[in-house]
């Protein structure tokens, strides 16, 4: 897994009146990158982008994680069923919880915020 951005933002509602409220979002897409017919395997990244609005803050960010699928070769990743998907975005999704425990916990010199998907 790797943390390609992370971001940690205090709202600004004054602003956000004159120029909208962001909005909660995760978009999670599969790049292949090798598909090895002879070894029966396919190597592809999954990337989590995310941002979450919450009452106080805003975290935006993505993260990446490289994935090889031994014993199936994947033509398209709309190949998978939304368990496979949910499956491999796992590990981001735990870091991503795991980043803003830590972060609010310092931040906010109180117990971290636990994000619920």
């Amino acid at each position: 897994e790797f943390v390609n951005q992370y971001h940690f933002d205090a709202r600004n509602h004054a602003w956000e009146k004159e120029n909208g409220i962001p909005e909660t979002k995760l978009k999670v897409d599969f790049q292949l990158i090798e598909q090895n017919r002879a070894e029966n395997r396919t190597s592809m990244i999954t990337i989590l982008r995310f941002m979450i609005v919450l009452d106080h803050f805003v975290i935006s960010g993505a993260m990446s994680q490289a994935v090889h699928l031994p014993n199936r070769l994947v033509e398209e990743p709309t190949e998978f069923t939304d368990e496979e998907k949910r499956v491999l975005v796992e590990p981001l999704l735990d870091i991503l919880k795991r980043m803003t425990y830590e972060v609010t916990e310092i931040a906010f010199d109180a117990p971290g915020v636990n994000l619920e998907f």
